[in-house]
């Protein structure tokens, strides 16, 4: 289970503090046990600071506050600071990143959604969407609409996410793509044959959570050699 430290304090050397911090896990590299740290500071007043630490678990918490370093930093911290900081453990019950299953609805609505009316949800208005395999990117709603139906038109296809990994306003999703081929796409007549491919999704979010842009990778030409549109 996870485990997260959460550190409030006050201090007017937030300077001090940064380097205080980069120092330490420059010198706890290769045995520090903390896997994230965000370090927030309040609107409302600049000396009011909380520190998020997140550990894979308690236990390797505790061997992380027995390191050398880290009684050295605590030390330090409090000289920093105005007055003790206090600290509040929590065991980790429920984790959802949005932006990964924002991500994730994209895809099944690509596939199930009836109309795509409901796109808008996720997708900011002005999104510009990248395909190697397309001769001009798909800028803004009316054209993802127009270009989710052409691959509509061809196939009866579903989406099945593999993998997701998320690093601040990115997602990648790892997907396969199972489809049968039941209506003319890129001049290709159906076949009734049923085909899948595998490739990747790179959503990029705005602060609403919306995905802004995307980056598509796939085995086009696998796809299309065995519909037999092409050799190989």
């Amino acid at each position: 289970m996870t485990f997260t430290q959460i550190i409030d304090f006050r201090t007017r050397r937030i300077d001090d503090l940064n380097r205080l911090v980069d120092r330490w896990i420059e010198q706890t590299a290769g045995r520090r046990t903390a896997t994230h740290s965000v370090l927030g500071e309040d609107r409302a007043d600049s000396s009011h600071l909380v520190e998020i630490v997140e550990f894979p678990s308690y236990d390797v918490a505790v061997r992380n506050s027995r390191l050398p370093e880290t009684e050295r930093i605590f030390r330090e911290m409090v000289a920093l600071c105005d007055g003790m900081p206090t600290f509040t453990d929590l065991d980790i019950v429920r984790d959802e990143s949005l932006y990964k299953a924002a991500s994730r609805r994209f895809l099944a609505m690509a596939a199930e959604e009836p109309e795509l009316a409901r796109l808008d949800e996720v997708l900011a208005e002005g999104y510009h969407g990248h395909d190697p395999t397309n001769g001009q990117d798909v800028i803004g709603m009316d054209a993802v609409r127009r270009e989710i139906g052409r691959w509509r038109d061809g196939f009866d296809f579903a989406f099945t996410v593999e993998d997701q990994i998320a690093e601040g306003d990115r997602v990648c999703t790892r997907w396969t793509w199972r489809g049968s081929h039941v209506g003319d796409f890129l001049g290709l007549q159906p076949t009734g044959m049923d085909v899948s491919t595998t490739g990747t999704l790179v959503h990029r979010f705005r602060e609403d959570g919306k995905i802004v842009e995307g980056w598509w990778q796939y085995d086009a030409l696998g796809l299309m050699a065995r519909l037999g549109a092409v050799e190989g």
